[in-house]
Order: C-alpha cells, then sequence, then structure tokens
C-alpha cells in the first residue's frame, strides 16, 4: 500500500481559516474594551476627584459612662461664658458624658441646677446663648483663657496685652458646649477639644460629639 502523502498540495488551505481569525480578534478587542478600559476609566475618575474635607465623627453616645465631678471656675456674664473644672484624671469618654449630660439637662430645662444661667431673663429662656469650656487645670480654668478664645484665632492678641496665647489657650479646652437657641436647626454643638468652624482652627483633641 502505498504511505500516504503528507506534503500540502498546491491551492489546498493549511491552518484556521481567515474568519475564524477574524472572529477571534473581534471578540479579544471587545473583551480589552468591555473589561479592561472602563476600569481604568473608573480609577483615573476616582483619583482625580477633588479630595472632601474631612467630615466630623458621627455622634456618639456617652450616656453610659460616668459623669465626672465639675464645678464652675469662672464666669463671664457679657460673653456668656461658663469654665467648668474637672479633674486631672478626668478621660475624655467622661468630657464626652459630661457634655452629654449638660445637654439633656438643657433640653429637660433643668440647666439651671448645674450652672449658672448665662442669659438670665431672656424671653428664651436662661441659657438662650452659652460658650460652656471645660478644664482639667485649675490654672488654666480661668475667664482669661476663655476671653482670648472668644476673640477668635485670628485676633492679634498684642492689641489685648494676653499673657496666655491662643494656640496654648485652645489646647487646654478638654470640652466645649455651646448653646445658641436662636437657631432652632442647631441650637446645641457640643466636642472634646475646641474648635472653630468659621477659621477652621482645632485643638489636637478636637472631636465633634453632637
Amino acid at each position: 500500500m502505498d504511505e500516504p502523502n503528507n506534503q500540502p498540495t498546491e491551492g489546498k488551505r493549511v491552518g484556521l481559516h481567515p474568519a475564524l481569525v477574524l472572529f477571534g480578534v473581534i471578540a479579544g478587542l471587545w473583551l480589552f474594551i468591555t473589561l479592561i478600559i472602563p476600569k481604568e476609566k473608573s480609577t483615573k475618575h476616582l483619583a482625580g476627584m477633588p479630595s472632601q474635607p474631612v467630615q466630623p465623627l458621627p455622634e456618639t453616645s456617652y450616656s453610659d459612662d460616668v459623669v465626672p465631678v465639675f464645678s464652675t471656675s469662672a464666669t463671664i456674664p457679657e460673653l456668656n461664658i461658663v469654665n467648668l473644672l474637672v479633674p486631672p484624671a478626668t478621660t475624655n469618654s467622661q468630657v464626652g458624658a459630661l457634655l452629654t449630660h449638660l445637654k439633656s439637662a438643657r433640653l429637660k430645662n433643668t440647666l439651671i441646677n448645674l450652672i449658672p444661667a448665662t442669659t438670665p431673663g431672656d424671653e428664651l429662656g436662661d441659657f438662650a446663648i452659652a460658650e460652656i469650656y471645660v478644664f482639667s487645670e485649675s490654672k488654666h480654668s480661668i475667664a482669661q483663657t476663655t476671653q482670648v478664645l472668644s476673640r477668635g484665632a485670628h485676633a492679634p492678641s498684642t492689641i489685648y496685652g494676653e499673657t496666655i496665647p491662643y494656640e496654648v489657650a485652645m489646647e487646654q479646652v478638654r470640652g466645649h458646649y455651646s448653646i445658641n437657641l436662636h437657631n432652632p436647626t442647631n441650637p446645641d454643638t457640643g466636642s472634646l477639644g475646641f474648635g472653630e468652624e468659621e477659621t477652621g482652627v482645632y485643638s489636637k483633641r478636637y472631636q465633634k460629639i453632637f
């Protein structure tokens, strides 16, 4: 029997049909376009987005924490300021519990039992406007410290002759509770540390609570 002839015959096509090759190329391009390119575009879009401002941490419940012992250390009636003093060993959680306790008392109209009125006789109540500062060191829990803070971060201290620089006074604040009943949509704001939303100046321990 004659051996089969394995030599290619002239005019006979060898390998895949061109139509199959073309189909494979098209399918590969389609996969590349649909799977890879959109992912790259999406990544570039996210990377190119302007950075969003850091939002305050969500309100944390401190109701289960122990409210520390506190006392009124200074008042500035003309600025509606009350300074409170807590023990030096007071934790941040306890400061948060104190601020939450003060807010709860304000809502129950019993805050007058805890601290002096800041707007006595006002039609909106004894605490229509109040700035309550919490300190844990008696040498800083004085009127001068909060007088400096009330003038703002950009007020030139040399004009007033202060001996406590603003940046030093700011870092001594353990907690800050601001009441403004003239703003019914957001009458209470409280934070660990101290911060000015208007100027964007915040102390190192700043954390918004409510």
